[in-house]
């Protein structure tokens, strides 16, 4: 299967077909694909279950079909967002916290770093920002083939999403120049380390390997990090109407984490700016886990043995 034909062709029909119709549409993909417990689904289970140790194998197994129906969501929307009139996009989304604990600085020309989660739709929320609140400059994971990275670009793009791939040359500087230029927002998926480089932290009690990216970065520029939790919310009467879907989403600014003591290490204020936006997040992951699409292995206990063994090396050597 050519996975980059699939995507865009879903890009550029999916508009054509009605809302309700691929809502149906896409339930059933989840609920198909939850039934099979395919791999992905096993390790969302599992995830859940490390997170979530108040509930019992059946109610993590009802917990995961929620989950999948909302990752599916999430490309639904996707594949769809480029059709949503800006007074649709408005609609669909709520934002809390920006005011009082960024507006402030990105108007006066600065920027944040914002540190984020896969949890509901953050390419929803990407949109509505560059349009709505700031410039949004961000990074991707560079996918395979080249074609669906590429596609996945173009898509952001067209939202007004910049993007940087990552491991294309200095990331980290490029982004500390985008901060420098000033009224910016740079949101960062960062719960899951794509580099094992990451920093190792307690997410919900247990050890995980998350990125550095958000931590570095307000570091190097400068600028306040901030976590951002994005979940699903029912919409009703009018701005349901003016939506033109059951389903929006919250997006709530966190306060600025407190910047660690310049005394001490760089590696050991990283560290702690990073279990900061970790403990904030994680708050969010246990109260909204079916919103929380973790489909890969975060935590340590769960990485392989290569990945195990780097971890170690790198709490060795600091």
């Amino acid at each position: 299967m050519n996975v980059a034909a699939a995507y865009t062709f879903a890009w550029r029909n999916a508009t054509k077909i009605p809302e309700p119709v691929l809502r149906g549409l896409f339930t059933v993909v989840a609920d198909v694909t939850w039934l099979r417990r395919t791999k992905g689904v096993r390790r969302m289970e599992a995830n859940y279950a490390r997170v979530r140790p108040d509930l019992d194998a059946a109610a993590i197994r009802r917990l995961s079909r929620a989950g999948m129906r909302s990752y599916m969501r999430y490309f639904r929307e996707a594949f769809t967002l480029q059709g949503v009139t800006p007074e649709q996009l408005k609609a669909r989304v709520r934002v809390v916290g920006y005011d009082e604990h960024v507006r402030p600085g990105v108007d006066a020309g600065g920027a944040a770093s914002l540190a984020l989660g896969h949890l509901g739709n953050w390419d929803l929320a990407g949109a509505y920002g560059s349009r709505y609140l700031a410039g949004v400059l961000t990074v991707a994971e560079r996918l395979k083939p080249d074609e669906l990275f590429d596609e996945f670009v173009r898509f952001r793009s067209s939202l007004g999403i910049n993007v940087l791939a990552l491991g294309s040359g200095d990331v980290l500087g490029a982004l500390v120049r985008g901060a420098k230029e000033g009224s910016r927002l740079i949101p960062l998926l960062s719960d899951r380390d794509l580099t094992s480089t990451g920093i190792e932290v307690d997410l919900a009690g247990h050890r995980a390997r998350v990125a550095a990216g958000p931590a570095l970065l307000g570091l190097e520029a400068g600028v306040p990090v901030h976590a951002v939790s994005i979940i699903y919310e029912r919409l009703r009467g009018d701005r349901r109407r003016a939506a033109r879907t059951p389903w929006g989403i919250v997006i709530t600014f966190h306060p600025p984490l407190p910047v660690p003591d310049a005394g001490l290490p760089r590696d050991e204020r990283a560290r702690l700016l990073t279990q900061s936006w970790v403990d904030q997040l994680a708050r969010t992951i246990v109260e909204h886990t079916h919103d929380w699409h973790m489909l890969q292995r975060v935590f340590v206990d769960d990485l392989g043995p290569a990945r195990q063994n780097a971890a170690r090396r790198a709490r060795e050597t600091g």
